[in-house]
């Protein structure tokens, strides 16, 4: 495959002369443009979320974004992206460890409930109270009991959050099972990704028709119209966290929306508000 020569790359003095180089020498550049083009949307999406975040602190709106999916679905990279430029004052991520002793005693909603966002705030929960819908049942972390009574409170939690004006919006994210098996083997061949990898994340290949039922229940059991899932597909991780930023932009009405030109529209072939119908590749 033809490669740029050094003195190409030295006379060359725009991007635009790059690209006739590139097209007279046949060098494929279409991976470098996919990057540009990635990188130049996601920094416009970014802008308008500081937008949004300015907007959200002077109206003392309270907002939480919520990020499930199956290990290694790209939820901690999404978030870090749209976390990235914003005012760390009226910003944070809440990933909250195993219940301490004294939690697992008290009610389940309780360590969430103080960690919902202040007047003028914006959360990013990565994972949630719907640990108990999917991880805690499949890997047996807690009784049928405890994971019937939350199936039966979750949605009456969420619509009190609502009536009281928290706008949380619920992200899956899809990711199949091929491609979570190679993610899995990138992280332990990377040493600096080696700590995200856990005996959990070892059991959810062998497990994955058991998580495939709970998140169908979770899905049946909780999706309102208040309070709605949005499937994100995440095989593009690129994809997903551009259109997952896309989606929470699309829901407010803030100052200056759209003044960057970005598109703001999601697409709906990569991101999809639940219904049986809805094609999924965690299946």
């Amino acid at each position: 495959m033809a490669k740029f020569t050094a003195e190409q790359l030295l006379n060359a003095s725009s991007r635009k002369e790059l690209m006739s180089i590139a097209e007279e020498n046949d060098i494929d550049i279409s991976k470098a443009v996919r990057n540009i083009r990635y990188e130049k949307e996601l920094n416009l999406l970014q802008t308008e979320l500081v937008n949004l975040q300015k907007w959200v602190a002077q109206n003392k709106m309270r907002v939480a974004v919520i990020f499930e999916g199956r290990d290694a679905a790209g939820k901690g990279g999404s978030i870090k992206r749209f976390k990235e430029h914003l005012n760390p004052r009226t910003s944070r991520v809440v990933a909250l460890s195993k219940p301490t002793e004294v939690e697992s005693g008290q009610w389940y909603f309780r360590r969430y409930i103080k960690e919902l966002p202040n007047p003028g705030e914006i959360v990013f929960f990565d994972r949630s109270w719907y640990n108990r819908a999917v991880v805690e049942p499949v890997m047996g972390f807690c009784t049928q009991e405890l994971y019937q009574k939350f199936i039966e409170q979750v949605s009456e939690f969420e619509h009190l959050l609502y009536e009281d004006n928290v706008k949380i919006i619920k992200f899956w994210f899809s990711i199949s099972k091929d491609e979570q098996k190679r993610r899995f083997e990138s992280r332990l061949e990377n040493p600096l990704k080696r700590w995200k990898f856990s005996p959990v994340d070892m059991k959810g290949q062998e497990l994955w028709d058991k998580y495939t039922h709970f998140k169908e229940q979770m899905f049946s059991k909780s999706h309102t119209n208040f309070c709605p899932w949005m499937i994100v597909k995440t095989n593009d991780k690129r994809e997903a966290r551009l259109e997952s930023m896309r989606y929470v932009l699309s829901q407010f009405e803030y100052d200056g929306k759209g003044e960057s030109g970005i598109n703001l529209l999601p697409d709906p072939n990569i991101i999809v508000r639940y219904h049986r119908g809805a094609v999924q590749i965690d299946i």
